[in-house]
């Protein structure tokens, strides 16, 4: 992926509205890589700079050139309010008016519904990972049983059995 990358961060190379850049999260990277939630490498985030959001497409040059074409603009924000619809721009006048504090109680709350479902997954995927491999096992064991009951000889004949006929 990386060569892919570095071509698309050289095709952006001088926008005014699009940046496309890497950040080593293991060295001086590592507060921004925390600070948007990244926990895998490599992990690829675009959009708002106040709100990154996950990139899920192809990984190919051709896939990361044809999303950054069509994604990577200024876009509605706070930021960028003459690039929203009144409907947007009222959401937004909502949010400041709650002010700092309360805004971040918010978030906190959000963040931490999502970390709930986050953990439920994780433990419903621990117990499938334990059911997967007790009946992986039950079946290797099964299997393996069947062909020490005679199975292989029982071929073997019906091989002989056929040719002769």
């Amino acid at each position: 992926m990386k060569p892919a990358w570095d071509k698309l961060m050289k095709d952006f190379e001088g926008s005014d509205t699009a940046l496309v850049a890497d950040v080593d999260c293991t060295a001086a990277g590592k507060p921004l890589c925390d600070s948007n939630g990244v926990q895998g490498f490599p992990t690829i985030k675009w959009g708002d700079p106040l709100a990154m959001e996950d990139y899920q497409g192809g990984r190919e040059y051709d896939d990361l050139k044809k999303f950054a074409d069509e994604n990577l603009k200024p876009v509605c924000g706070p930021n960028n309010i003459d690039l929203c619809d009144d409907e947007k721009k009222a959401e937004i006048e909502k949010l400041e008016a709650l002010g700092l504090d309360a805004l971040n109680a918010q978030i906190k709350e959000k963040d931490a519904e999502i970390k709930a479902l986050d953990d439920v997954f994780e433990a419903e995927l621990k117990k499938l990972q334990e059911t997967y491999e007790k009946i992986s096992k039950e079946k290797e064991d099964g299997t393996q049983a069947i062909k020490d009951s005679g199975l292989s000889l029982m071929k073997a004949v019906a091989s002989k059995l056929k040719q002769s006929a």
